[in-house]
Formats: C-alpha cells, sequence, structure tokens
C-alpha cells in the first residue's frame, strides 16, 4: 500500500505517540507540536510524487495518438516516465529507501526544532520513525476492512462514494485508530 495525503495526519500521530511512549526519547514540547513537524515534511513528501504524476499524465495525454499507434502499454509507459523524471522532482521511488529517507528528514526536523531530546544512537530514533510508518502502512488494511464490514453490516445500506458514507466511514476509521493507540 502506498500512503496517500488523507493518511498524513494519522502516520504523523502514530510517530509522535510512537516516540512518545518510547521511553528514550523525551518531546520536549508534547504529542502535537511533533505531530504537525511529522505531518508537514509527510504531505510535502506526498505533494512531490503527486507534482511529478501529474506531468507525467500530461506527457502521455500530449502523446496519446502515438502511443495508441505504437500499441504501447499506457501502464508501463506511465511507470518508466515516472522512474525516468522521478529524480528531477526529488522523489524515491522505492518505498523502503524513500520512507527511510523520510525518517531521516522528520528525525532532522524534530532536533532542530527543539522538538526532541534523546541520548541514544540517532539510528535508533529514526528507526523509530521508520517503524511508526511501516507500522501504520501494514495495519492500514486490516483496519479498512473491518470499518468496511461494520459499514456492510449496517442495518440501512450506505453507498460507497456518497457523502454519508465518506463521513461514517472516517468516524469509524478514526475509532478503530484511537482503540490501537494510533490517534
Amino acid at each position: 500500500m502506498r500512503l496517500r495525503l488523507p493518511h498524513a495526519p494519522y502516520v504523523a500521530n502514530k510517530i509522535a505517540i510512537d516516540l512518545a511512549k518510547s521511553g528514550f526519547v523525551t518531546l520536549t514540547q508534547g504529542v502535537e507540536p511533533v505531530a504537525k513537524a511529522a505531518q508537514e515534511l509527510i504531505e510535502e513528501d506526498l505533494k512531490k510524487e503527486h507534482s511529478l504524476e501529474e506531468h507525467v499524465r500530461e506527457i502521455i495525454e500530449e502523446n496519446e495518438d502515438e502511443i495508441e499507434f505504437m500499441l504501447a502499454d499506457p501502464k508501463q509507459l506511465f511507470w518508466m516516465i515516472k522512474k525516468r523524471l522521478a529524480p528531477d522532482y526529488d522523489v524515491i521511488l522505492n518505498f523502503e529507501d524513500r520512507f527511510n529517507h523520510l525518517s531521516h528528514k522528520i528525525l532532522d526536523r524534530l532536533y532542530e526544532e527543539d522538538l526532541i531530546n534523546y541520548s541514544v544512537p540517532e539510528n535508533k530514533v529514526k528507526n523509530l520513525i521508520y517503524d511508526a510508518i511501516i507500522g501504520y502502512i501494514k495495519l492500514y488494511d486490516e483496519i479498512e476492512d473491518m470499518v468496511l464490514e461494520k459499514i456492510s453490516n449496517y442495518k440501512r445500506k450506505l453507498i460507497p462514494g456518497s457523502e454519508e458514507y465518506d463521513l461514517v466511514f472516517q468516524k469509524l476509521y478514526e475509532d478503530e485508530l484511537r482503540k490501537r493507540g494510533m490517534l
């Protein structure tokens, strides 16, 4: 699963909570500023990728006739162009490398803004941030399945994509995150 912009606050919250619970990191100004700083960096990273993808879509649209004539696979072309342009947008496509890099950036920001103190090796704190990101990603599908199951058991059937469905989904999703200590 890849992160999307709506996930940023949840991932940032998990990072802040995991740092607070670690026992070896002190949050100098509390959970909120840490979560806010992490969220800003996560959103910045996701927006860079979104800009890259928009540019790739434009390139494909501009060359649509030629792509059809050559019988090229648009999905494969999308990936190839994205891979080629990723360095120009400072986007790392390998998710493990990307989240590792993002973890370093978050740690650096938190330390520079004096939001955290620690007396363990920097790598241990960075790994905690990385594990929080990966932990959220692993739990996302599980939580989403639970929420979808609950919605399917509602007496009144909700229409996927409707405003009411989205609101109920969001509420149930956040309830599950709270139960797991991620919010």
